[in-house]
């Protein structure tokens, strides 16, 4: 029988569709630098922590794959270091079985039309929140979520409660709210990743592993002084700057909240000692080549925070404000260009083995 949804619901978080030309396909360059930063700490993880099972079928699920083509970097990434593991190994032949994940809303058509040629894997398309149960009792080898997990399940319910002190009034995101909203959206990034955790502990293998890698703040930074964050503050005003000429209401904006939330590494760390299945085999900080406004312009930064929030805007406010929503915002982004490059970031790399003693 297949598993039921956890308690608290899933918050969808649509994206633009391929065919846009603010997609994340065609936007999603910083990603790309991310990943590519990845490669070589997951090849040697693969090499030296990965327990190879016997049996015909080794099973891969990149988590929040999108629609590309992120995804066929990563994946190509780890199928390698698979393939290059089975072979010094001498282990029998092995099918290698690719389940690329996201919600059902996700423009699988597009993402599959643009399947490499010469992949050397069976490609399958896995629906269902990763907060979730997505798969079978230990039934996967390798999970790779790269930049799906600072993207929480919902916005905290306190948030946008009226009679809440933790209403979120006038603000779009949580960074430079008070402490109330600050801390509602910490909290819900606890539950979220408890709940990923959780899913994973049983459809891992026992000594399978886990890869994760989030954009993320320096232990002690204030999310005020996170470039990401700024990024997303500077929309907020957007937004303010809309309801003063009457393009949208006071009250749209007020029940209006992008469920997105930094992390630092300590958290991190101390969700994964909570959840206690996982060793973490490997957390290291990427190079300040993965920050987020490295080598953009602001037409850049602009055009990748709608390729990300496009969807989600467009499913409260419709497509009237895109346009001008976000001209306002890369003018904007020039204005603060000195404070932004004055902000921090990171991104943060996580490899986790599946205890074997659990």
């Amino acid at each position: 029988m297949a598993p039921g949804r956890t308690n608290f619901s899933s918050h969808e978080f649509p994206m633009a569709s391929g065919a846009s030309p603010f997609s994340y396909r065609t936007n999603s360059a910083y990603q790309r630098r991310v990943v590519r930063a990845t490669k070589q700490l997951m090849h040697a993880v693969v090499m030296e922590k990965l327990q190879v099972e016997n049996g015909s079928i080794f099973q891969i699920t990149d988590m929040g794959c999108s629609i590309g083509p992120n995804t066929f970097i990563s994946v190509k990434n780890i199928v390698e270091s698979v393939e290059l593991k089975f072979k010094l190994m001498n282990t029998q032949e092995k099918h290698i079985q690719v389940l690329f994940n996201d919600h059902a809303y996700n423009d699988f058509n597009t993402l599959f039309a643009s399947l490499p040629s010469d992949k050397s894997y069976y490609a399958h398309a896995a629906i269902g929140s990763f907060y979730d149960r997505v798969f079978p009792d230990k039934s996967i080898h390798i999970v790779n979520c790269s930049y799906g997990l600072h993207f929480l399940s919902r916005v905290p319910n306190n948030v946008e409660n009226r009679e809440s002190v933790a209403w979120n009034k006038g603000k779009v995101y949580y960074s430079h709210s008070k402490e109330e909203v600050i801390s509602e959206y910490s909290k819900q990034y606890e539950k979220d990743m408890e709940c990923f955790l959780n899913a994973r502990a049983q459809e891992v293998v026992p000594g399978g592993l886990v890869f994760i890698t989030v954009p993320a703040r320096p232990n002690g930074t204030p999310h005020s002084k996170v470039i990401y964050n700024m990024l997303a503050d500077i929309l907020g005003s957007c937004f303010l700057h809309l309801v003063k000429q009457g393009d949208i209401e006071e009250e749209e904006v007020d029940s209006f909240n992008i469920p997105v939330y930094i992390t630092s590494p300590i958290e991190v760390e101390e969700a994964i000692k909570r959840n206690g299945s996982f060793s973490i085999e490997k957390l290291e900080i990427l190079s300040k080549e993965t920050s987020p406004i490295n080598g953009l312009t602001a037409k850049d930064a602009s055009v990748h925070i709608r390729a990300i929030t496009e969807g989600l805007i467009e499913e409260k406010f419709g497509t009237k404000i895109l346009d001008k929503l976000f001209q306002l915002h890369e003018q904007k982004l020039e204005d603060a260009y000195l404070d932004l490059i004055s902000g921090e970031a990171i991104s943060l790399f996580i490899a986790l083995k599946r205890k074997t003693n659990l």
